[in-house]
């Protein structure tokens, strides 16, 4: 194959995956792949799965050398472009999606032409592929302060317990945040904020992409992000390998929510905003807090957009009247997340090839 028809070739393959790689009328996406990959990198990462396999195993179909494939397919995890998990003293290498996945991954090489780049492909891909199906990647949990102790808030939605059940943890800066102050555009939250847990916090460790943190700092850290507004994104599972902690103006998955005119719709989150009209007192702090635009005040009260609300809890800590608050969502509305991360991407893949969002 020509170097052409290997990047096709690729880009074909990220499309398999289950969140997909949209194309674009202006080959952008194409620009990206031959920044991240060599002609070399870009032949052997159709090879891989979302699998973890040994090197051995992935030579057995390509009939090259072993030891010449495990140097490479390492080479390849140190830059970001697949994700090398161990058992025991044994890497296993498998597929790493566009999103979530090689971007973040590529959180310290970021220039301002990928940027730019990023930019102008992030708004396809999720309108493409992201927000396209019913199962999402991340879903929205509740800040603490935000719910009552007496809703019965479930295990896989109380961050704190999220943290404090992890035995390994590396707190990574956010590539969102980091990519807006690059180009002039940061808002001043804090940029060390994502977590990374399990085996994902070992490829983050291993490849420098964030450092080792126990539970007290990440405890602290999370204290820190509901204190700024920012958005608690976990993974899609009971088992979480991630949170991520968001803001409105610079994560990319929440600005491109925010474009949509039902972003609720396409969260997967149990709760709601409701307002108590007596105890508003239309001071506007809920308006300006919410990443969605779900809370506008109308005359002397709040009013919430309920195909807006993401249940996110922003706007409930800083009112003094206490007007604003969660509500859990009526039963048949009410999502449970995969046991595990494999078994949402399962569930991505079959609802892809079944024909998307049918919400």
């Amino acid at each position: 194959m020509n170097d052409e028809q290997v990047y096709e070739t690729l880009a074909a393959h990220l499309d398999r995956l289950p969140a997909g790689f949209p194309r674009t009328p202006t080959g952008v996406e194409m620009r990206i792949l031959r920044r991240f990959f060599t002609p070399e990198e870009a032949e052997l990462a159709p090879l891989l799965s979302m699998k973890p396999e040994a090197p051995s195993a992935i030579a057995a179909r390509c009939g090259r050398s072993v030891e010449e494939l495990a140097e490479k397919l390492e080479i390849m995890a140190r830059k970001g472009l697949l994700l090398r998990v161990r058992k025991g003293d044994e890497a296993r290498y498998m597929a790493a999606q566009f999103v979530i996945g090689m971007w973040e991954y590529h959180v310290n090489d970021l220039d301002l032409d990928l940027i730019r780049d990023a930019n102008e492909y992030l708004p396809y891909f999720f309108k493409g592929s992201f927000f396209n199906i019913r199962t999402p990647q991340l879903r929205t949990i509740p800040v603490s302060r935000s719910v009552s102790a007496d809703q019965g808030i479930m295990p896989y939605e109380e961050a704190r317990r999220l943290i404090e059940e992890q035995e390994r943890i590396v707190v990574a800066p956010c590539i969102c945040r980091r990519e807006h102050r690059m180009a002039g555009q940061g808002c001043g939250r804090p940029m060390e904020s994502c977590l990374v847990f399990g085996m994902g916090a070992q490829y983050y460790e291993e490849n420098g992409l964030g450092r080792p943190i126990g539970h007290e700092e990440a405890l602290r850290i999370l204290e820190e992000a509901e204190r700024s507004g920012l958005v608690l994104q976990p993974s899609n599972a009971k088992r979480v390998v991630n949170i991520c902690m968001c803001c409105g103006c610079c994560c990319q998955i929440l600005k491109n929510l925010k474009r949509l005119p039902e972003p609720a719709r396409h969260v997967a989150s149990n709760y709601t905003a409701v307002v108590d009209a007596e105890a508003c007192t239309s001071c506007g702090i809920c308006e300006s807090r919410c990443p969605m635009e779900a809370v506008r005040i109308e005359g002397e009260r709040a009013v919430v957009a309920r195909e807006r609300c993401i249940g996110c809890g922003v706007c409930v800590p800083t009112c003094s009247e206490e007007a604003i608050r969660l509500r859990s969502k009526p039963e048949a509305e009410r999502v449970t997340p995969p046991g595990r991360p494999m078994e949402m991407l399962i569930r991505i893949a079959r609802e892809r090839q079944g024909g998307g969002n049918s919400a």
